[in-house]
């Protein structure tokens, strides 16, 4: 059965910032002679990893709304800049929109079931061109 993990982009303003930091972090891994992956530390290391990485992904809340979503390729034992141990999940390059959903703050990472996770905007979804904002209280009071 597949399982999501749920965190937040802290200091992230919004998906194109997102983007944009995470293709710094790929350039940065392919100028130290790295392999380009897209990987996000965390401390902690899933207990469910095989939950996750049966099609899995990691969904970030930004600004306190679900946005986008991104897909695990795989979960790897890893190392800090600082030297620490760490969880590497490495990601799909590939955003998915998802329709916005409120999320409270919270630390770390969190699972998140597959029949909780808020589903992909389609194409031209009529989401897509609302203020996140609105989308988000919309689909809180049942409307989307």
């Amino acid at each position: 059965m597949t399982l999501h993990l749920i965190k937040l982009a802290v200091g992230v303003r919004d998906t194109a910032h997102l983007a944009e930091i995470q293709s710094c972090l790929v350039k940065e891994s392919l100028d130290r002679g790295g392999d380009g992956k897209l990987v996000h530390y965390t401390r902690n290391f899933p207990r469910r990893a095989a939950e996750v990485l049966d099609g899995g992904a990691l969904f970030r809340v930004i600004r306190g709304l679900v946005q986008v979503r991104q897909r695990i390729l795989a979960i790897e034992r890893g190392i800090r800049r600082d030297g620490t141990p760490a969880c590497a999940l490495v990601l799909d390059t590939h955003f998915v929109r998802t329709r916005p959903k409120a999320m409270r703050p919270f630390q770390g990472w969190r699972y998140l079931d597959a029949k909780d996770a808020p589903p992909d905007l389609g194409q031209g979804s009529v989401v897509e061109d609302m203020p996140l904002e609105l989308a988000a209280e919309l689909e809180e009071l049942g409307l989307l």
